[in-house]
């Protein structure tokens, strides 16, 4: 009688071990459900008996006395009386039902997307999403089967191919600019769940949530954008070529006179020649550039010319008097000239 006893199942229930397992199959061999039995279904599971390979009942958490009360469709296959008191065997898959959290997701190569200011780029992209199990009638159909247990590690290459190929639509689809996606990226998170929920129902699946953690370009076309974004920031050529030639002009005429009248006066033209050509080379073709800033010669005929007297005199290296330019010795203060 003890041999008869263990071939009859009371009780049919799972307490789940592990983390990773979505389907698990109740161990039925050579042994049969006890008429009568009882069916433990704890919250986040679903039970599905199948009978011959057809998907009988499908049973929600709760307690369950097994009858043909509570397997009308399993009774119907089976052909019973409406009191049949003899065991039945039947095999019963347990799907767990909680909520996959944290499952990764990102391009393992760059994907390229139409873009409407850099045209055709190229992008990565990588977040997390999170789903469970919400029709197991169409999961043991298409994906578990007769398998005695399906894990989360089975199914996750099939999302993630999944989710990248529908990137490029649902990315392309949402209007956005690369360098408006980084400040949009819940934006596309709801195009993304949009766009991959039908995909998931289709799987016995409900996706829960999906999360666009980070979009970026390639090294190579990122170190571009760069040198763009660089560009945009200095604004003004012009403006900035004098910022930077006005603050180099105190080196210059440091390093160029030491300090002397002189080297100030000599540093200062140098400085006013490299802005001139600065400026100059970053003026279009064709375009003429305003003359200089600074006191103008007197226009006109009677304009009295300085050429001779510039030329015939010189200032003192001590005082500053004008003197001839052939004197060796000034006529103010009589100190030596060169």
């Amino acid at each position: 009688m003890s041999f008869f006893s263990k071939q009859f199942i009371d009780v049919i229930q799972w307490t789940e071990t592990g983390d990773g397992v979505l389907v698990w199959r109740f161990p039925m061999e050579d042994q049969e459900i006890q008429n009568g039995g009882r069916l433990t279904v704890r919250d986040s599971q679903l039970a599905v008996f199948v009978n011959e390979g057809q998907i009988a009942d499908v049973f929600a958490p709760g307690l369950y006395t097994l009858s043909t009360n509570t397997l009308p469709l399993l009774t119907n296959l089976l052909n019973w009386d409406k009191a049949f008191k003899s065991p039945f065997k039947s095999d019963v898959y347990f799907f767990s039902s909680r909520l996959r959290v944290d499952q990764k997701w990102g391009t393992a190569t760059p994907i390229t997307i139409r873009d409407k200011e850099f045209g055709a780029v190229r992008i990565r992209a990588y977040g997390i999403y999170a789903y469970q199990i919400a029709n197991p009638k169409v999961f043991y159909q298409k994906l578990s089967g007769s398998r005695g247990v399906y894990q989360v590690s089975d199914l996750e290459g099939q999302l993630r191919n999944t989710i990248v190929g529908r990137m490029t639509d649902a990315f392309a689809n949402a209007s956005v600019s690369f360098l408006d996606m980084a400040a949009s990226q819940a934006q596309m998170g709801q195009t993304m769940m949009t766009t991959l929920k039908p995909v998931f129902e289709g799987l016995g699946l409900a996706l829960d949530s999906f999360v666009v953690e980070n979009i970026s370009l390639p090294e190579e076309l990122q170190k571009m954008l760069d040198q763009r974004i660089g560009m945009n920031m200095l604004g003004d050529m012009n403006r900035y070529t004098q910022f930077q030639v006005a603050q180099s002009m105190p080196i210059a005429a440091a390093n160029e006179g030491g300090g002397s009248a002189a080297g100030i006066g000599a540093g200062l033209g140098a400085g006013m020649v490299m802005a001139q050509q600065m400026m100059n080379a970053m003026q279009p073709p064709g375009a003429t550039q305003p003359p200089p800033p600074g006191p103008q010669a007197p226009q006109g005929p009677a304009a009295p010319s300085t050429a001779g007297a510039a030329g015939a005199t010189k200032f003192c290296l001590n005082c500053g008097k004008p003197i001839p330019k052939a004197a060796r010795f000034c006529s103010e203060c009589g100190g030596a000239q060169q």
